[in-house]
């Protein structure tokens, strides 16, 4: 018995010993952290998606409070996030344009994907491409497994009726989940304000990317967009029509002339033309200089005019034009 007391004793006080030794050090050897890095990381999401560049919300939040990070590349924190950080930083916020997912393909669907077999196997895109790389006639379409929506943790990729993966830009935060998710990279990151878009990714020619895309929207490498482009915005990669976003100006004159409806342009119909008036024009020629197809005319310090059947709605000269002398009717 007095073993047993004597063994409770000697184990209670070693631990308490420990015990405060431990108590000691932490407070001894703690590492402050700054208040900065808390409330930031408090604003962030906690998405922790990888967008900005670093491997998550806490480490993004260090890297602005200690390392002068920029404050605007949080995608899913946006505007709201961009502002709340720079009050704390007593930095002026400056923010960037969103960025939306876009699927460069329109088959993967029920109806609309031509197939050369059966797929039983694990249901994961990066699974499917490793059998004969694919059970897909067209060897650079949607495979259908649905990798890019298990990647999204915003909710902002749903199947239609037809079973085709639709991107909702309301949800999307621009974050590149779904583009490191797909094997077959069919998925691109574009500003937001970018309406028109090449749904295809094929590199096979002409009548082969037809018989092949169960769609029907194949891009044949005819070349018809890029000498339609007025401000050489696209450009011909290995057969395919690929458009620069960082020069197109969303005018849907490459999807007046595509043959196959490869080009989608939700503003076909829609634009407005560009109309100058005459009491706030000052003739300073700007609008006319910036326009990607001649469609203003007029002598220096004289009032403008726009040829209606030339202008293709650009919205350039309006946002150019010093005086707000310009209107999109």
């Amino acid at each position: 018995m007095t073993i047993i007391i004597y063994s409770i004793i000697i184990l209670g006080s070693l631990g308490l010993i420990y015990g405060l030794g431990l108590a000691i050090a932490s407070r001894k050897f703690q590492v402050e952290v700054d208040p900065k890095i808390e409330k930031i990381n408090e604003i962030l999401p906690g998405a922790n998606c990888g967008a900005c560049g670093h491997p998550g919300c806490f480490a993004y939040a260090e890297a602005i409070a200690t390392q002068g990070e920029e404050i605007n590349k949080c995608a899913p924190g946006g505007e709201k996030a961009c502002k709340a950080i720079a009050d704390i930083m007593g930095l002026k916020a400056t923010t960037r344009e969103r960025n939306i997912a876009v699927i460069h393909c329109q088959s993967g669907g029920k109806d609309n994907t031509l197939l050369r077999y059966k797929y039983e196997g694990i249901s994961t895109c990066k699974a499917a491409v490793l059998v004969t790389n694919g059970p897909n006639m067209c060897d650079f379409g949607c495979v259908f497994q649905n990798d890019c929506i298990a990647a999204c943790n915003f909710d902002a990729i749903h199947l239609n009726e037809n079973g085709m993966r639709i991107i909702d830009p309301d949800k999307c935060t621009g974050c590149g989940a779904c583009v490191i998710a797909c094997p077959r990279n069919l998925i691109e990151l574009v500003p937001i304000s970018k309406k028109v878009h090449i749904l295809c990714s094929t590199h096979d020619k002409g009548a082969v990317a037809k018989r092949k895309c169960g769609n029907h929207t194949a891009c044949i490498g005819c070349g018809l967009c890029v000498k339609k482009c007025p401000v050489d915005a696209i450009e011909m990669q290995d057969g395919l029509a690929v458009i620069n976003y960082t020069k197109c100006i969303s005018c849907g004159q490459c999807a007046l002339v595509c043959p196959t409806k490869a080009i989608v342009d939700p503003l076909a119909g829609k634009r407005k033309k560009a109309v100058i008036l005459s009491d706030k024009c000052i003739g300073c020629t700007i609008c006319a200089k910036k326009c990607p197809v001649d469609a203003i005319s007029g002598e220096p310090k004289k009032v403008h005019k726009v040829d209606s059947e030339k202008c293709i709605g650009c919205e350039i000269c309006f946002e150019v034009c010093p005086k707000n002398a310009i209107e999109m009717n």
